[in-house]
């Protein structure tokens, strides 16, 4: 199998998870990292072994050695650095959301295909074994249909005006940042809704501070929360006919799952032993070992239809960026 060559932009929270859990996969390799800090790039470099470290992330795009970039910059410059590496013809690996907007993603999805090359927005939660566990549950029909989804993702952020989480100008707020996750959710089962409802409160930056939905369908509903105001039960939980499936604490990472059928429960545990961002990353290997340019899981359709639904929900609460 060809060794992939990765590259990542940025080097905060996430590209250090995301990192550690590069190293755990055969034939990939982190050679690249950039920052607009030399400081921080090398400090990153030297943590995880990458060969270089850039202050330049157009330096970065261009190194040769390159394959594969996973973007990790705040929400607001993932069109800019995604279509960067595009244009030099890098495979790119963009952390969710995918960029501010549906016309932002039209945009990445355009330079993608007019380079030919893969592209995929990064939802790891779509590639954890106990989500598709899930998803199986649903497309088979096991349970028979499923009547209600409630999702929830919730933590009281420290309030800085500074954060990333509170600062409106980067896509701040608790929408974009884990709402998507309950909203991806009820899309990746229910689909898109016949219609819907939501409600927010915001922070004095204008970036919402909580964020409540309820998405209607033919024969179901969905019951969806964002907030950084308080630590929530973070779960989601499947209402089917014949059975509760709940996906744990923490649902959108590893984590548990939860069968109640009958009077009886079952907890089924996976076994995790990575963070959890390496299923994504062999996946998008994969692809770009047989040449694919587009994901079969993460499609761009799907990733049209939950920046649409981000958009109709921002519209609906009043929140421009």
């Amino acid at each position: 199998m060809k060794t992939i060559n990765w590259g990542i932009i940025g080097c905060g929270k996430i590209a250090n998870k995301f990192a550690t859990d590069l190293a755990t996969i055969k034939n990939a390799k982190l050679v690249a990292v950039a920052s607009r800090s030399q400081e921080n790039a090398n400090a990153f470099a030297t943590k995880y072994n990458a060969e270089k470290a850039y202050n330049s992330y157009s330096d970065l795009a261009k190194d040769a050695n390159v394959d594969a970039v996973y973007i990790a910059t705040p929400h607001s410059f993932h069109k800019e650095h995604s279509m960067l590496c595009l244009k030099h013809k890098k495979a790119v690996l963009c952390e969710k959301p995918f960029a501010m907007n549906r016309e932002e993603v039209e945009e990445m999805i355009a330079v993608a295909k007019e380079n030919n090359v893969l592209l995929m927005e990064a939802l790891w939660t779509y590639f954890l074994p106990h989500y598709k566990f899930v998803l199986d549950i649903f497309k088979s029909k096991k349970y028979g249909d499923l009547k209600e989804l409630t999702a929830d993702f919730g933590f009281k952020a420290t309030y800085n005006l500074e954060s990333r989480l509170i600062k409106k100008e980067v896509g701040g707020g608790s929408l974009l940042d884990i709402g998507i996750y309950p909203i991806f959710a009820a899309l990746s089962t229910l689909g898109m809704p016949n219609s819907k409802e939501a409600k927010a409160t915001f922070f004095e930056t204008g970036a919402d501070s909580e964020c409540t939905m309820v998405f209607n369908y033919n024969n179901a509903t969905a019951n969806l929360k964002s907030t950084l105001l308080e630590d929530t039960k973070t779960e989601a939980i499947f209402t089917f006919e014949k059975a509760i499936v709940t996906i744990n604490t923490m649902f959108h990472e590893p984590t548990t799952v939860t069968i109640f059928k009958d009077n009886k429960k079952e907890i089924i545990d996976f076994n995790y032993t990575t963070i959890g961002y390496n299923f994504e990353a062999e996946h998008f290997n994969q692809l770009l070992r047989e040449g694919k340019k587009e994901s079969d899981v993460m499609t761009f359709d799907f990733s049209r239809n939950l920046i649409k639904t981000l958009d109709l929900v921002r519209k609906e609460i009043n929140l421009e960026y």
